[in-house]
C-alpha cells in the first residue's frame, strides 16, 4: 500500500469536516423561535396588548376636544418624533427602495386609514359595537396571510380566531347601547378592519430585512403624511383644547403608537402574521378592565364569558404552526 502523505490526509480530513459544517444544527425557524427568545416575544406581545388596550381609555378623553382626523395626525406626529430620535441615536440602517413599498402600504393603511376610520366610527357607534366590528381584522389577517404570504390555513389558527371573534361579539353585544343603528359608523369600522389587516400583511415581509424600529418609524411618518389634510383641524382644536387633552394625545403618540407598534413589529418578525393577529383579541377584555379601573365603568356580567372565549381562542390560535420538538443532536447530524 502506498504511503499517504500528510497533505492528502489533511485534505481528506477537511472534506470530512465540511460534511458537518453546513448542517443547520441551530437554525432558527420564524414559526418556532429558540426557547430563550420566547420570553422576549411573550413580553413584547403582552406590552403591545396592554398599550393598545390603554389607547381606548386615552381616546375617550382626547376625542372629546379633538376631531377624529386631528387626533390621528397628532398622535402620529408625536410618534414620528419619538421614534425618529431613537432611530438617530441607534443609527439604524435605512431600507432599500424595494422594501419601501411595503412600508408605504403599511403606513397608509394601518397608521393612516385605520386610525382616522376608527376615530370617526367611535363618534357614531359606541365602543362595544366598534370593538365587535373591528375584530374582524384578525380573521382577515389569517386569510390574507394564508393566500398572500403563503402561511397556509392551520386549523387551530382558524378555529382560535373564530372562538375569539365570538367572544368579541359577546363583549360587543354586552357593551353596545345602540347596536348598528349608525350605518356609517359600522361601515367605517369594517374599513378600519380591512386597513388593519392589509397593513399587517404588508409589514410582515419587510421585517425580514429591516429592523422593527425602522419599519415602525417610517410607517408612522407615512401615516402622518397621509393625515396632513387634517392639519388645519389639528391646529384649530389644539388652540381650544385643555392641557389634559394634549397630555393624552402625547401619551397616544409615545405609548400605543411608538412603543406599542415597535414591540408588535418585534414579535411579528418572529412568528406568523396569522398567529400574531389573533393575540389582538386580548385587547377588548383588557380595555374593559382599564375602563373599569380608570373610568369607573363597570362592565356587565355578560362580558365575563366573552372575555373567557377571547382568552381561549388566543390560546388555541397560538398553538397553531408550532414545530415538533427537535430530534437529538446526534440524529440531526446524521442528516445530509
Amino acid at each position: 500500500m502506498a504511503p499517504v502523505c500528510r497533505a492528502d490526509r489533511d485534505r481528506r480530513s477537511h472534506e470530512s469536516d465540511d460534511r458537518y459544517v453546513h448542517i443547520p444544527v441551530t437554525a432558527v425557524s420564524p414559526i418556532a423561535p429558540p426557547t430563550r427568545a420566547q420570553p422576549l416575544i411573550v413580553g413584547a406581545v403582552a406590552l403591545t396588548v396592554a398599550l393598545w388596550a390603554s389607547a381606548f381609555v386615552a381616546i375617550r378623553y382626547a376625542d372629546r376636544q379633538l376631531a377624529p382626523g386631528a387626533l390621528a395626525l397628532g398622535r402620529l406626529l408625536v410618534g414620528s418624533v419619538a421614534l425618529g430620535l431613537l432611530v438617530l441615536a441607534r443609527r439604524e440602517r435605512l431600507p432599500s427602495r424595494r422594501e419601501l413599498a411595503g412600508i408605504v402600504v403599511c403606513g397608509v393603511l394601518w397608521f393612516g386609514v385605520y386610525n382616522v376610520a376608527l376615530n370617526a366610527a367611535e363618534t357614531r357607534v359606541d365602543a362595544g359595537t366598534a370593538a365587535m366590528l373591528v375584530n374582524v381584522g384578525p380573521i382577515l389577517i389569517a386569510i390574507f396571510a394564508g393566500f398572500i404570504l403563503r402561511e397556509g390555513f392551520p386549523s387551530r389558527l382558524l378555529t382560535g380566531c373564530v372562538v375569539s371573534f365570538l367572544g368579541a361579539v359577546v363583549i360587543g353585544i354586552a357593551t353596545s347601547r345602540h347596536g348598528l343603528h349608525g350605518s356609517l359608523g359600522a361601515v367605517l369600522c369594517v374599513v378600519a378592519a380591512f386597513a388593519y389587516a392589509g397593513g399587517v400583511v404588508a409589514q410582515k415581509p419587510v421585517l425580514r430585512h429591516v429592523s422593527p424600529l425602522t419599519v415602525t418609524w417610517l410607517a408612522c411618518m407615512v401615516g402622518a403624511v397621509s393625515c396632513l389634510p387634517f392639519a388645519g383641524a389639528l391646529l384649530h382644536d389644539i388652540g381650544h383644547a385643555r392641557g389634559s387633552t394634549l397630555a393624552w394625545t402625547v401619551y397616544l403618540g409615545v405609548g400605543p403608537t411608538a412603543i406599542g407598534f415597535v414591540t408588535w413589529a418585534y414579535a411579528l418578525a418572529r412568528t406568523t402574521a396569522g398567529r400574531m393577529g389573533s393575540t389582538t383579541y386580548l385587547v377588548p377584555p383588557l380595555a374593559l378592565l382599564f375602563g373599569w379601573a380608570f373610568l369607573a365603568e363597570v362592565p356587565p356580567l355578560m362580558v365575563l364569558p366573552g372575555g373567557a372565549l377571547c382568552l381561549a381562542g388566543v390560546a388555541l390560535a397560538r398553538t397553531a404552526g408550532r414545530l415538533r420538538r427537535p430530534a437529538s443532536r446526534r440524529g440531526r447530524q446524521a442528516v445530509t
